[in-house]
């Protein structure tokens, strides 16, 4: 009977040493796997504060996010590409976005996972795949000279971009606030967008009220009786431009009239230019019709004895031969054109 009863009881303990013995076992394996050194990355972690080292050498920087797939699956070829940095004489780092946004916004990174490449502070974005092959012959064949670099406001040393890396950081800070609120806190999430709008606005009149105080500061106010002198030379410097712009209207009238009568003048002259031209055509014409009165009265003169002769002839010849009403001849006509035109002469005036 104790026979049969210690049997059940040695097997049960020697089940339990058993079992305790295969813990510790695996306890040890486990501290002997803690103990072991981990492999040591040679991807470097670029952060806000030492950004700056990739100014100096050749880099290959990677931006990515841990919740993003794409960057996973080049995780392994990056790491890799960096374990052969030293043969191919180049520094590689990463940035994660998600704690360093204002290096996002300093790279201005809008997809990821994105690459760059740095040569002595010239930044120049790679667009490849981001296999170790590819990135290998990036560098050794230097394909990166043909890429056209980031420079003035793009380049990430400049003004401009830091000033982008400042709104980048303030946007993380907001979007960490944010997640605490609706994650830790468990406030609701249209609780936490009324609290930012109500930040903004408070915000936004303080600055508004410290930008006032500062005008205030440099902006000295005149005195009374200061104002009132500035007034009054502004009435009297308004007063002399009145009486310039008066006298300046006088000049330009007289000179206005002066042209006038001159312009008359001028016109008076032509005419009595013209008259005189008038006057001595008409001389001309008068002493040509003086002339031919002239000539035919002599020519009347030399015919008079043919007259004569015609009237010792037969009545009926003369008869016969004379014209039937007699005709002016042509010095009277000369003499009434003559007439006229002294007639005209005289109605015109001097």
């Amino acid at each position: 009977m104790a026979g049969g009863r210690c049997g059940p009881r040695l097997t049960a303990l020697l089940a339990a040493w058993v079992a305790a013995a295969a813990a510790a076992a695996e306890e040890e394996a486990v501290l002997e796997h803690a103990a072991l050194p981990a492999e040591q990355s040679m991807v470097l972690p670029m952060t806000a504060s030492n950004w700056t080292l990739v100014m100096e050498g050749e880099w290959m920087l990677k931006f990515y996010a841990p919740w993003c797939p794409s960057c996973q699956q080049t995780d392994s070829e990056w790491e890799a590409f960096a374990k052969n940095g030293e043969l191919l004489h180049i520094s590689v780092g990463k940035v994660d976005v998600i704690q360093e946004p204002g290096l996002s916004g300093r790279f201005f990174v809008t997809t990821l996972p994105a690459f760059f490449h740095a040569k002595d502070g010239i930044f120049r974005r790679y667009r490849g795949p981001g296999v170790y092959e590819d990135l290998q012959n990036y560098i050794l064949e230097k394909k990166w000279q043909s890429v056209e670099p980031l420079t003035g406001w793009k380049s990430p040393a400049s003004l401009t971009m830091s000033g982008m890396a400042g709104l980048f950081s303030i946007s993380g800070k907001i979007w960490h606030l944010h997640n605490y609120f609706t994650v830790t806190l468990g406030i609701p999430a249209w609780c936490s967008y009324v609290f930012f709008i109500t930040a903004t606005l408070i915000f936004g009149l303080l600055m508004g009220l410290v930008l006032v105080l500062i005008s205030e500061c440099f902006y000295m106010p005149f005195p009374r009786h200061s104002s009132d002198s500035s007034e009054q030379s502004r009435e009297s410097d308004e007063a002399h431009g009145a009486e310039r712009l008066q006298d300046a209207e006088d000049e330009k009238d007289d000179s206005n009239e002066e042209e006038n009568k001159d312009s008359l003048g001028d016109d008076e002259e032509e005419k009595e230019d013209l008259g005189d031209e008038d006057e001595a055509e008409e001389e001309e014409e008068e002493d040509n019709l003086a002339a031919g009165v002239d000539e035919e009265r002599s020519d009347s003169q030399n015919q008079g004895p043919l007259r004569e002769a015609q009237e010792e002839v037969g009545p009926e010849e003369t008869t016969e031969d004379a014209p039937k009403q007699p005709r002016p001849t042509d010095s009277e006509v000369a003499e009434d054109t003559l007439r006229q035109r002294k007639s005209q002469h005289a109605d015109k005036g001097p």
